[in-house]
């Protein structure tokens, strides 16, 4: 009895042992999946700040959470089952669905630059005239969210590419865990990033006269760091959308673009080994911008050629 005792025990913290591996082997998936999907990451922050634009500042927060719950229901109600279907039935059908997200960011893109060159075409301006404050959120929130669906889709076709050869139950833990753990960060960072001239307020009226002279600069530094922001918010539009095109393109096998993309980054990366990869990484993301600028301009100017029904 003792022996079988013992002979039991020894079968339980064998498979204590199997699942503690099991579990560092799925956080280092995940760690790895989710560096894969940092660009895009840094992508979805620049892009989130504006739609909180314009709202008053008791607003910004809620606004954000409610963006930050569509994200995540994004991901994990429509994307992971989605992801893990293709994966294990039709894994030929993510390029094609990629390229069609691509298309649309940069459609989104090129229509903000040409608002921007219009000049007096404010659009949260107008959703105040317009609409009621809560109409105007809503608006804001179902725009962000579904910007979000085309970058959330790329973090987790990127990640799944990560964790194509793992089971496919570790592939669902691993997608749930970096979405999870990518819509916290995001959400945080533009949460500190439109609070910061709160913040600067704050500190304009402590005791200090260094902690005063901070928070003021901070309030007066906000505008720019907006409007920077909001321009790297487009260029990564154009940049994500764009890529994701040349990659469909160079699956398909046409690979003119992405080949001569390619050749650029690393003729320049060769020329300046010091920073090669920096430098191939630039002119990579270059590359997509300019076709995610000629790919959002064709379907900008196909749909006002198409006549509008009044």
């Amino acid at each position: 009895m003792p022996s079988g005792l013992i002979a039991l025990l020894d079968d339980v913290a064998g498979i204590a042992k199997l699942a503690a591996a099991s579990l560092d082997d799925v956080a280092g998936a995940a760690g790895k999946a989710g560096t894969k999907a940092a660009g895009v990451v840094i992508d979805d922050a620049a892009v989130t700040p504006n739609y909180v634009m314009g709202l008053t500042p008791d607003r910004e927060l809620p606004i954000i959470w409610q963006i930050a719950k569509g994200s995540l229901r994004n991901k994990l109600l429509f994307l992971l089952p989605a992801a893990l279907l293709m994966s294990a039935f039709a894994p030929w059908l993510l390029p094609p669905l990629l390229m069609a997200g691509g298309a649309f960011l940069c459609f989104e893109a090129v229509e903000k630059l040409m608002e921007a060159l219009a000049g007096g075409h404010d659009l949260a301006r107008e959703a105040v005239v317009t609409h009621s404050s809560a109409e105007m959120e809503q608006q804001k929130v179902s725009s962000a969210v579904r910007t979000d669906f085309i970058l959330s889709g790329e973090i987790m076709a990127i990640s799944l590419g990560a964790v194509a050869a793992e089971p496919i139950w570790e592939q669902a833990i691993i997608l749930v865990v970096v979405a999870i753990l990518i819509t916290a960060g995001v959400y945080g960072v533009v949460g500190f990033i439109v609070k910061m001239d709160d913040i600067g307020l704050h500190l304009a009226q402590r005791a200090s006269a260094a902690t005063r002279l901070f928070g003021r600069g901070l309030v007066k530094a906000m505008p720019v760091v907006m409007s920077i922001l909001g321009v790297v918010g487009t260029a990564a539009m154009l940049w994500v959308g764009g890529g994701l095109i040349v990659h469909g393109l160079h699956e398909f096998h046409f690979d003119l673009i992405p080949g001569t993309i390619d050749h650029l980054a690393e003729s320049a990366a060769h020329a300046l080994p010091a920073i090669g990869g920096a430098v191939a990484w630039v002119i990579t993301a270059i590359g997509g911008a300019v076709i995610g600028l000629v790919v959002g301009a064709i379907i900008v100017g196909a749909l006002h050629l198409v006549p509008r029904r009044h």
